[in-house]
């Protein structure tokens, strides 16, 4: 199966890739969100360290499990057994974690949608199409159709390039674009009457808040969700990255990308709040909790853009762009990975699974929208707070305990020949075993309750 795999060209294109693949809402809406909402710089320091204790090893294992079977999740976690029985369980595992992007792209595609709607809106208020722009940023079964129906045109039309030209490619474009566009929402922020306040809020910790629990909880789960643990997309970008590359090594740099990503977008998104309420935009309650999260990229940033005339216009279609592309570079890695066991298992071309994935989960798209408070908040639910935390557990369970320490080293030790030296090894195979499914169990738990 691994004769002749597409794989990535260079380090740079796994690492964008990848880091794409993580970057998404989860860093530039909810993480801007959970600072918000839990204490800010308190917040900002316990997450950088959860998301080394908890995201990096987890992220090392699905990375290696990947690269090891060469393969679509199903048949790379079957190839970690050593029984027949173990196998089949293996690839039980490999289908409930397939379930988590095919389920999450579902609505994550109808968010992808609303943020291309805005983007279109303000690009019709600054030509002069008002009415339009009002359609746009209306709540609409029709607007919701055609934002989603673009959003997965665009994300099927990459992936069907395959991963070089496809992945790969866009990775590098998208990805630098994400990072500039901030640099400028930034610079431009930083020049609002309150932003200074935000930003001080959201660098300078208050200790006293450093170990309540709640936040820690809160920060854990962020940086479990933030890179995308236990949604496939880095088992099987992992699948695709060359042997000859230091794993852990590569594996750390998609991390620190994804985590700047995260912290950049707090630099952004905070100061613009503080600035949002300095000209009379209700943000927290009499108790100082957020008033809506949901609301905060929807209804609180246009208000602010609004408030600043043409100038603001041109602000929020930058920023819908930014939020765009990071959806984007999610939405791809979700469908690469039916499309990869479609591609294996059947042998179809990429370019028909892609078209033919990507309009069946379409297709139950376009059911959530037509049945959206019923069904929207319920499949949510489902993929993210069931079905991930539990896949991202039965991989660290295989992980550790069915894949045999002595091939986990021979695996890593392709690209690291002397990891065995070296701390990282000494510590991340009994610590991936015994403490990673403690922590994830307590993510579970978080999640549930």
């Amino acid at each position: 199966m691994a004769a002749g795999r597409e794989h990535f060209s260079s380090r740079l294109g796994f690492v964008l890739a990848a880091a794409g693949a993580a970057v998404g809402l989860g860093n530039i809406w909810g993480f801007p969100t959970q600072a918000a909402s839990n204490g800010g710089g308190a917040f900002l320091l316990v997450y950088l360290l959860m998301i080394l204790i908890v995201a990096y090893p987890m992220l090392v294992v699905e990375m290696a499990i990947g690269r090891h079977g060469q393969a679509n999740p199903i048949d790379s976690m079957r190839k970690l057994g050593r029984s027949s029985l173990s196998k089949t369980l293996g690839g039980g595992v490999g289908l409930i974690g397939l379930m988590v992007p095919c389920l999450v792209l579902a609505f994550y595609s109808i968010v992808g949608g609303w943020l291309i709607s805005y983007l279109l809106a303000a690009g019709a208020e600054l030509i002069g199409l008002h009415d339009t722009a009002i359609w746009l940023k209306g709540f609409s079964v029709e607007r919701n159709l055609l934002g989603a129906g673009l959003f997965y045109l665009l994300t099927i039309l990459i992936v069907q390039a395959g991963v070089k030209e496809g992945i790969e490619k866009w990775s590098t474009r998208l990805m630098p674009a994400l990072f500039i566009l901030f640099a400028v929402l930034f610079i431009y922020v930083m020049t609002l009457p309150g932003a200074t306040e935000g930003l001080v809020h959201y660098l300078i910790p208050d200790f006293s808040k450093v170990m309540d629990s709640d936040l820690v909880l809160a920060a854990m789960g962020q940086g479990f969700f933030s890179l995308t643990i236990g949604g496939c997309s880095m088992l099987i970008y992992g699948s695709y990255l060359s042997r000859k590359e230091n794993l852990p090594k590569m594996a750390l740099n998609v991390t620190l990308v994804d985590t700047a990503v995260a912290v950049i977008a707090g630099l952004v998104i905070l100061p613009a709040m503080f600035a949002a309420m300095r000209q009379g935009v209700e943000i927290y309650d009499a108790n100082g909790a957020l008033l809506s999260s949901s609301t905060l990229v929807f209804d609180v940033l246009p208000m602010l853009f609004q408030g600043l005339g043409v100038v603001g216009t041109l602000v929020a279609f930058v920023f819908f762009l930014l939020m765009t592309i990071a959806a984007l570079t999610s939405s791809i890695s979700m469908l690469e990975c039916p499309v990869a066991l479609m591609s294996e298992r059947l042998g179809t071309q990429r370019s028909t699974a892609s078209w033919l994935l990507g309009g069946v989960i379409a297709a139950f798209s376009a059911v959530i929208v037509f049945n959206f408070g019923e069904l929207f908040g319920l499949v949510a639910t489902i993929a993210t707070q069931y079905f991930q935390p539990i896949a991202a557990l039965l991989f660290c369970l295989y992980g550790g305990w069915v894949w045999k320490r002595t091939q986990k080293l021979k695996e890593l030790r392709q690209g690291y020949d002397d990891i065995e030296l070296g701390l990282f090894w000494k510590v991340w195979p009994l610590y991936v075993k015994f403490v990673c499914p403690v922590l994830v169990i307590a993510v579970i738990w978080m999640s549930l309750v």
